[in-house]
């Protein structure tokens, strides 16, 4: 089998490489066939090899650059101005082929847009979607796209988005006919705006396996194995159930330590509350897809940790190995929107 190599934006995020390095090196660990490209500040990038005495790991190499891409820069002067920046490089190396794929922390705004216009759109996709899994009540996890790349989207978009949720399911969980559900106020055909209402007849007259509307609280029950909808209601899906999970950690956290006795019985139920912690852990879930791209681009979460990034890293690897880019090819040609 042939290497598979990632480009890893090392300058991207809160801590740069402090953790995307260490990350790397975790995935190297883990799949024997990886190869990564650290792409960023050489001076940076061999000192923390030096530190993490990998300086002469034979399956990293280093590609300098002299820019970064700050978290708060606009898209349009990350595009226009830093075209040597770490996160631009990343993406020209999945674009030469170079890599298979491009992981970054960085300004999500600027990889979207540097991504789009260095790889381009797949034929039949009209704007690109940010697609991630959620945990469910059925121990297995929910793909919700899109999260925020698109506020406006007319029906096409949401079949479009509702195709490659169902390629990356397929390709991802092995789940041949992924259930897809649409987004909306409640379950009656008759609820919703006129574009949900017109996405649901596209998806009814579609190839794939259309379960109908389903409610906010569906993504965690798992009613269906993908759930669309647009950027703008998606991004408040997802920022309201990180929202709500801090708000019960933290609730958790105070009723344990209130006194004596409740200390006591958190001694006790440790171990369950280790297990809880682990199965809701978002670093287990980090890692947003960046679907409809000619390319695989993945991207983390800016304030994660070493392990959190290693589960991005991990997204890419499997992305790649699935060949999800040709599987929303396939499907696209099913639909006839190619």
């Amino acid at each position: 089998m042939a290497r598979q190599s990632i480009a890893i934006d090392t300058m991207g995020g809160d801590f740069g490489v402090d953790v995307t390095v260490p990350a790397a090196l975790i995935s190297l660990q883990k799949h024997p066939n990886l190869s990564v490209i650290l792409v960023g500040d050489e001076g940076i990038i061999t000192a923390k090899l030096r530190e993490l005495k990998e300086l002469d790991n034979k399956r990293v190499t280093i590609h300098p650059t002299t820019e970064v891409v700050a978290m708060n820069e606009s898209p349009q002067s990350a595009l226009k101005n830093k075209k040597n920046s770490s996160m631009r490089v990343s993406i020209n190396l999945v674009k030469t082929g170079n890599a298979k794929a491009c992981v970054s922390a960085g300004n999500t705004g600027a990889l979207m847009a540097t991504a789009r216009f260095v790889l381009k759109m797949l034929p039949g996709i009209d704007r690109p979607a940010i697609a991630s899994n959620l945990p469910n009540q059925k121990g297995k996890t929910t793909c919700i796209l899109d999260l925020g790349a698109n506020s406006d989207c007319s029906a096409e978009h949401l079949l479009q988005f509702a195709i490659m949720g169902a390629m990356l399911v397929t390709a991802l969980s092995k789940r041949k006919t992924p259930t897809i559900g649409l987004l909306n106020i409640g379950s009656e055909d008759i609820k919703g705006n006129e574009t949900v209402k017109q996405a649901s007849m596209l998806l009814r007259n579609s190839h794939l396996n259309f379960y109908g509307n389903v409610e906010g609280d569906d993504i965690f029950k798992g009613t269906t194995d993908v759930i669309v909808a647009d950027g703008f209601v998606g991004n408040i899906a997802l920022k309201t159930t990180e929202g709500l999970a801090n708000m019960l950690r933290r609730f958790l956290t105070e009723e344990y330590k209130k006194n004596f006795l409740t200390k006591l019985m958190a001694l006790i139920s440790l171990p369950v509350l280790r297990a809880f912690k682990r199965r809701v852990d978002p670093r287990r879930y980090n890692g947003a897809s960046f679907l409809g791209l000619n390319g695989v681009v993945v991207k983390s979460h800016g304030g994660t940790d070493i392990y959190g990034f290693s589960y991005a890293i991990e997204t890419a690897i499997h992305e790649v190995e699935a060949k999800i880019i040709d599987k929303i090819k396939k499907q696209l040609k099913v639909e006839h929107i190619a």
